[in-house]
């Protein structure tokens, strides 16, 4: 790598640390003041890379760094695809499609079909990776979260669950269904280890949670299964709801998950939301 290109790297790469709001990614403030955005240590934890390497690179010393890496940087700093792709090019990688493949996937129409007629029964598509796929307005309406005005990059369950306080309201036994979200996807990812795709997505919930980090290292693993999901709504209250989920392949197809009352005050409540459609 030249050193134009180097230092090239390095003020994007500080520059994108120094925009970051700590806060926002459960990063606690010690002492009374701290510098713009990230530090250069918190980045380097985040990564899981070392403090003095990532120093180096930041720094514009032409030092090379593997996809990996800078995949595990861009997770950390919550670039964009735009973004990432640009720390590629200036870090002289030519990124598959693989590493850079967007986080989002199109639904067919025939799929949305089945989801709009499923309402008023919440239901939602989404991948191994829990990144939502597609979904109904019966689900916007249960948590709360008009899912069309989300990025199609930040549509998924697990980091939505982390990131978005209407959408962690929702979920009415945090303290069970969190450590099983983490769970899931630590037992998703046993066949997905050093994908890309994969290790970007859970650097990004790494980033985002110190919730998840923690519970991340408790090593858990938990099978998906047919369950009664509590969630809660502030117009009607809580709702007892048996979770369905069907596969549209054997193996790591995509999962429909559909929500039907478990009893009648659910069902009441589910036709109250349904009442109150624009």
């Amino acid at each position: 790598m030249d050193a134009s290109r180097s230092q090239e790297l390095g003020a994007f790469l500080r520059a994108r640390r120094e925009s970051l709001d700590p806060k926002r990614l459960g990063l606690p403030r010690i002492g009374r003041q701290r510098t713009p955005g990230l530090r250069r240590e918190e980045v380097a934890h985040l990564a899981e890379i070392g403090i003095t390497w990532y120093t180096k690179l930041e720094q514009g010393r032409p030092i090379r760094a593997s996809a990996k890496v800078l995949s595990a940087i861009a997770a950390a700093l919550q670039c964009s695809e735009t973004e990432t792709r640009h720390l590629f090019t200036l870090a002289g990688l030519n990124p598959s499609l693989q590493t850079l493949a967007p986080i989002c996937e199109h639904l067919s129409t025939s799929c949305q079909v089945i989801l709009d007629q499923l309402d008023p029964l919440p239901a939602l598509i989404q991948n191994a990776r829990f990144d939502i796929l597609g979904f109904n307005q019966a689900y916007c309406r249960l948590v709360g979260v008009d899912l069309a005005e989300i990025a199609e990059e930040d549509r998924n369950c697990i980091y939505l669950a982390f990131a978005n306080p209407a959408w962690r309201a929702s979920l009415e036994d945090w303290d069970e269904v969190m450590p099983r979200m983490v769970a899931l996807f630590r037992a998703a990812m046993a066949d997905h280890m050093n994908e890309p795709l994969w290790e970007r997505q859970l650097q990004r919930y790494m980033a985002v949670s110190a919730e998840f980090r923690e519970t991340w290292q408790r090593y858990e693993v938990r099978g998906i299964e047919n369950q009664i999901k509590r969630f809660h709504n502030p117009q009607v209250g809580v709702l007892n709801l048996h979770q369905t989920n069907w596969w549209s392949a054997p193996k790591n197809g995509d999962r429909l998950l559909v929500y039907v009352p478990a009893d009648e005050q659910s069902e009441q409540g589910l036709k109250r939301l349904a009442g109150k459609r624009k």
